[in-house]
């Protein structure tokens, strides 16, 4: 069984000294949906609702959530960020608004949980959006779908739902 590095000896919690590891050229993508009643369906469909467009704000929220994850999670690395994209996809068959986030960075660390901030984040920030209009929204679920980089390489996870793949 894989060893929690983020714990000592007695199980307490510790941020992991990276100082030793090798500076790599990392990249991480991440991807997450909410699922939508029919009037915040609607409403996305139309524009967004009284705060304004959504998806905008979404990516933007996206990428502030991609900036702080060192803020949000606790035992993280602060990264210097070099490249944040952000993608979103509706699809009105299923209600589900999706975002996808794709973080770059060098390092000594992955960069895996600045991804998965970023897509949480941004779509709180549409939940936030369109809650004007309905509360019946279900956040998630939020999946890492790649990373490269470190020592593990290139790490691919499919997901069938998902518009977009690895």
């Amino acid at each position: 069984m894989a060893e929690l590095t983020h714990l000592d000896p007695e199980g307490r919690p510790k941020m992991v000294d990276v100082s030793a590891k090798p500076i790599t050229r990392r990249r991480a993508v991440a991807a997450g949906c909410l699922e939508l009643d029919e009037p915040a369906a609607t409403a996305l469909a139309q524009g967004g609702g009284p705060k304004g467009d959504p998806w905008s704000v979404a990516r933007l929220a996206a990428v502030g959530g991609v900036k702080r994850t060192a803020d949000l999670i606790p035992l993280a690395h602060p990264l210097a960020i070099e490249a944040v994209e952000v993608e979103h996809a509706w699809d009105p068959a299923t209600r589900r608004a999706w975002l996808r986030v794709a973080v770059t960075c060098e390092g000594r660390t992955g960069i895996e949980m600045e991804a998965l901030a970023g897509v949480s984040v941004g779509l709180l920030a549409l939940y936030d959006m369109l809650k004007a209009v309905s509360h019946g929204m279900t956040l998630g679920p939020v999946r890492l779908l790649r990373k490269e980089g470190g020592r593990r390489g290139l790490v691919q996870l499919v997901w069938e739902d998902c518009p977009w793949k690895p």
